[in-house]
C-alpha cells in the first residue's frame, strides 16, 4: 500500500517516530487516526510496513500514511466495498479512504471500519 510519504526522508521504525517526523499541525489529526484504531484493536500488532503505520489482528488489519492532501487510511478491498455507502463523502479507492487534511478526523467511522475487518479477520482464521 505504498504511497507518497511526508514524513520523513528515511522510514520511519516505529509509529511513534513516523508521527513525529511529521509537520507539527498534521500531528495530532494522525494521533487520533492512531488512537481510533488502537481503541478498537487494543490487541492489534503495531508496527511499520510500506513505511506507514501498520496494524495487524490476525492478518492484516490496516495501515494509515500522511500524504500531500490527506490522511490515507488503507484497509482491504472487502470492507471498502462493504461500506461504500458509508464512505460516499469520502474519496475512495479499491483499498483507500482519504481523510482530508482540511476536516475533522472521522473518528466513528474509522472504528467501525476498523472493526469490520478485524470480524473478517476472525471469520477468515
Amino acid at each position: 500500500m505504498p504511497g507518497r510519504r511526508l514524513s520523513a526522508e528515511k522510514p520511519s521504525k516505529s509509529v511513534d517516530a513516523y508521527i513525529s517526523a511529521t509537520p507539527e499541525g498534521i500531528r495530532p489529526k494522525l494521533k487520533e487516526v492512531r488512537a481510533a484504531i488502537r481503541e478498537v484493536a487494543p490487541m492489534a500488532a503495531e508496527s511499520i510496513s510500506y513505511g506507514m503505520p501498520y496494524y495487524s489482528y490476525r492478518g492484516r488489519l490496516a495501515w494509515f500514511g500522511l500524504h500531500r492532501t490527506h490522511i490515507g487510511l488503507y484497509l482491504r478491498p472487502p470492507v471498502i466495498e462493504e461500506h461504500r455507502r458509508e464512505l460516499a463523502g469520502y474519496e475512495v479507492t479499491k483499498s483507500a479512504v482519504h481523510l482530508s487534511l482540511d476536516k475533522k478526523i472521522p473518528v466513528t467511522l474509522i472504528k467501525k471500519l476498523v472493526r469490520a475487518r478485524m470480524k473478517m479477520n476472525e471469520a477468515e482464521r
